[in-house]
């Protein structure tokens, strides 16, 4: 209670006050006195408005949601809880009426005596006259300054010449004394902390313009704000300067522009202000034109040369001298800097030409040779790769490349068992039967050199992809045979016949004979059923679901990237044996795998693909969604997602964009070209950085081969290798995001040079994940062994590797069932189809934080 009274009396006291106002103001621009029921007639129902304005906004403002519920509720006005704006709204409304001040009353109280209304009359009307002679003066004033804004500007450009000399030669001296200090270096002691260490003294020639110097530190601190926070800095010469010049500058152009300004103009200033023009009131009425002309020639001075100025430093000033040395300089700066550019376009055109004559016309997307090409074109699952390979058989020699080793060693097998020798080669391994005349290989290892009377390229539409798409590029236009035949997805089909340019080449187009049916309910893991491929996109996702599966009585394979091919190759036996009867797969099941599902599951729509989390493509969709359905098991295929189930269907029914690029890398001919001019690795991927690929191709970025060179680059390593040499070991084909592996890399190559034998990998075998590491960390030693041409000993370690995937493959059999779904935060188990990697309560945290912060 005690608190509406208060606010009560505010409110009355405030609009007392407003009214009082009101009066003076609409009385006193009267000539003649209005009487106080004039005013009362015009005004009344204004002042009551001012009451009632006060009074709800006041009671708004300074009553609590909780006291306006409450009063709003002894109203008998009930509001829910968390709606705010409608109960300001009602409160509002209800306020309004609640003991009204009387303000007509206490008007006629105030002013109805006569007396008292002539006073008050007197009163205003001699505050209004007085207003309206200061409104008068300041109106002459502002004329007065505008009159003199050209005046000061005339003067400025009038004198910008000689002020710029005498500042420029007051900088000399000052540069000259900056010059004779100690020097100091920013050094990290840790990361993202620096410190200042002494470095001697400057020297005054490893400078050019006065901008190079001017961030060198000073060796002082200095206080900065950001958004209002104050923070600690190093100052730099630059900091200093601006300040300096700020100071120095506006000093002098004041003291000019007093002296320039006319004495009529001067004496007419003192009329109107009452005083004498100051330099202070210069500053405060123009401060922007002296700014501005002051930042105009702060930018002039820091293009200057560091010796130029220094030469003025000790002369005498005299303005014709400067001025002509000034010409001098500036004459000389001119064609230095004229120098300077044309032998910058001289490099640039030196580099063009070479540039042209070391990647020139390697890159053209055409074929001219005397092959005959088939082209195996269509969706997946369609029978492209079976066509092919039948006819591969049918040939006197014949050479497969594969996009994984997986289907490299499952076509090397297929052809041992229906009695074709057939030889492998993978760069993990190589096996090669005496008599074999056909060979099955990964499409790194393509030879153009080999000759075969036919060559099965697979998963040609890999030719878009940025970092292994020259692999493709290379196996097309120098495939070494009578026939090749190329398998790919519809929309690279437009691409290999630009390729193919005027070569002879058959056309054969694929289409699916079982349809894809999407189902219009989302898909439940309780739902799970025989035939099932459940697809995620993560291999700790694989698990977890596979585990979830097992404790539910289900029988599972599993398939992920990480995974050895000789394990992947018995978990999809098993699916197609029927010891199993669902398998969880990452989106690897979408290329090249044949297997008898019945329905493929999208357990996510998104993925992420190393930079960024994102949506899947239509492309990805159909590529996995075509493993969907068998010729004689399944009539149909069917495909289901967990949501979006409609925007996934207008994916999977998206007309295919067709590739518009393929994807280029250095060659051989490359490397020969460029070691005529040089023969140092960084200088060429200097030049590749600058290459600009030509039209319908993308340069690879060649992120491995740089990131591995910047571990050996300028070492013994580099020494000793050839160029040619060096960059084959940069493009082994491992993960270099395994710090592991990219150290045991290291170690290799240092064993190499040093003729000493090689380093044996290391590895623990504890968990699931340990023995995968162990895995890739034997292939690695064993593209070394391969590469250095040590058959002998790969034969040990290729040994060791089957027992190591047959070790996972016994984990995979016992040990995922006991894999929980956890958050990652605190982990705390989930739901095996719980959407999100962290629980609810964690994901509540961090948003109280995010919100915390702003």
């Amino acid at each position: 209670m005690a608190k509406w009274i208060e606010l009560y009396e505010k409110a009355v006291k405030l609009t007392k006050n407003k009214v009082r106002e009101d009066i003076n103001q609409y009385i006193g621009r009267e000539e003649t006195p209005l009487t106080f029921e004039e005013y009362l007639l015009e005004r009344g129902v204004f002042v009551e408005q001012i009451w009632l304005n006060v009074w709800v906004s006041k009671a708004s403002n300074e009553i609590s949601r909780k006291e306006k519920r409450k009063y709003l509720n002894e109203k008998g006005i009930v509001v829910e809880e968390g709606n705010r704006q409608l109960v300001n709204q009602l409160f509002r409304a209800e306020i309004r009426n609640r003991e009204p001040f009387d303000v007509i009353s206490w008007l006629k109280h105030e002013f109805e005596n006569e007396h008292t209304w002539s006073t008050t009359y007197d009163k205003a009307r001699t505050a209004y006259l007085k207003q309206q002679q200061k409104l008068r003066q300041q109106r002459k004033q502002r004329e007065m300054l505008q009159q003199m804004a050209p005046i000061i500007e005339r003067i400025l450009d009038e004198q910008e010449g000689y002020l710029y000399l005498s500042f420029r030669h007051l900088f000399a001296k000052q540069l000259a004394k900056d010059l004779q200090e100690t020097k100091y270096n920013l050094v990290e002691i840790y990361p993202f902390e620096q410190e200042l260490v002494e470095d001697g003294h400057f020297d005054s020639e490893k400078y050019s313009s006065l901008e190079e110097f001017s961030y060198e530190c000073t060796g002082k601190f200095q206080r900065t704000f950001d958004w209002g926070r104050e923070e600690i800095e190093y100052e730099t010469y630059n900091d200093r300067y601006i300040e300096f010049f700020e100071q120095e500058w506006i000093d002098r152009a004041l003291e000019l522009m007093i002296e320039h300004i006319p004495t009529s103009v001067k004496t007419e200033y003192a009329e109107v202000f009452q005083q004498s023009l100051t330099e202070k009131a210069l500053l405060d009425y123009y401060d922007h034109p002296l700014v501005d002309s002051g930042t105009l020639a702060f930018d002039r001075l820091l293009e200057e040369y560091v010796v130029d100025l220094l030469s003025i430093a000790d002369l005498p000033f005299d303005e014709q001298i400067h001025q002509e040395i000034y010409e001098r300089h500036v004459q000389e700066r001119e064609e230095r800097e004229a120098f300077e550019r044309a032998e910058l376009e001289r490099k640039k055109a030196e580099e063009e030409r070479l540039l042209s004559e070391l990647f020139g016309q390697e890159y053209q997307p055409s074929v001219e040779r005397n092959v005959r090409y088939v082209l195996h074109i269509g969706e997946t699952n369609t029978g492209k790769t079976h066509r092919a390979l039948q006819r591969m058989k049918q040939a006197s020699s014949g050479l497969y490349l594969a996009p994984l080793r997986l289907l490299a060693l499952e076509v090397y097998d297929k052809l041992n068992k229906d009695g074709i020798p057939c030889s492998l080669k993978t760069g993990e391994e190589e096996k090669s039967p005496p008599s074999a005349h056909h060979a099955s290989c990964t499409v790194e290892m393509f030879h153009e050199k080999d000759v075969y009377e036919l060559i099965v390229i697979d998963e040609a539409q890999m030719l878009a992809d940025k970092d292994r798409g020259f692999s493709w590029y290379k196996a097309i236009t120098k495939a070494n045979a009578k026939e090749v035949h190329i398998i790919g997805s519809k929309n690279i089909k437009e691409m290999l016949i630009q390729l193919l340019g005027e070569s002879e080449y058959e056309l054969i187009e694929y289409e699916r004979e079982l349809p894809l049916q999407v189902e219009a309910k989302p898909f439940k893991l309780s739902k799970v059923e025989p035939g099932d491929a459940l697809v995620c996109f993560s291999r700790r996702e694989v698990l977890e679901t596979a585990a979830s599966l097992k404790r539910n009585k289900h029988a599972v394979s599993m398939i992920y990237g990480s995974m050895p091919p000789e394990t992947r190759k018995k978990q999809m036996q098993q699916f197609i044996d029927g010891k199993t009867n669902v398998i969880v797969s990452t989106d690897a099941i979408g290329m090249g795998v044949n297997l008898p599902i019945r329905r493929i599951v999208f357990l996510k729509n998104e993925k992420f693909d190393g930079t960024r989390r994102r949506r899947l493509m239509s492309q990805e969709v159909k590529q996995i969604a075509g493993r969907a359905g068998r010729k004689g098991m399944y009539p149909v295929g069917k495909v289901a997602f967990t949501s979006d189930i409609k925007k996934m269907m207008s994916l999977l029914e998206k007309q295919d964009i067709p590739v518009s690029s393929f994807a280029i890398a250095p060659t051989p001919s490359v490397f020969d070209r460029f070691q005529t001019y040089d023969r140092h690795l960084g200088t060429f991927f200097e030049l590749w950085e600058k290459f600009k690929s030509p039209k319908g191709t993308k340069k690879s970025a060649l992120t491995q081969e740089k990131e591995l060179y910047s571990l050996v680059a300028g070492s013994d390593i580099e020494a000793r290798l050839s160029m040619t040499d060096l960059y084959s070991f940069l493009h082994l084909p491992f993960s270099t995001k395994d710090a592991g592996l990219t150290k045991q890399w290291l170690m290799t190559m240092k064993a190499i040079v040093e003729g000493v034998e090689l380093p044996e990998p290391k590895w623990t075998t504890n968990s699931l994940e340990e023995l995968e590491l162990a895995y890739k960390a034997i292939g690695l030693h064993l593209l070394f062994l391969y590469k250095l041409n040590k058959p002998t000993e790969a034969i040990y370690w290729e040994r060791m590797r089957e027992e190591i995937s047959e070790r996972v493959h016994e984990k995979l059999q016992t040990e995922v069932k006991h894999i929980h779904k956890t958050c990652r935060k605190c982990q705390r188990k989930l739901p095996a189809d719980f959407k999100f990697p962290i629980c609810d309560s964690c994901h509540q945290s961090r948003q109280e934080q995010y919100w915390g912060r702003w």
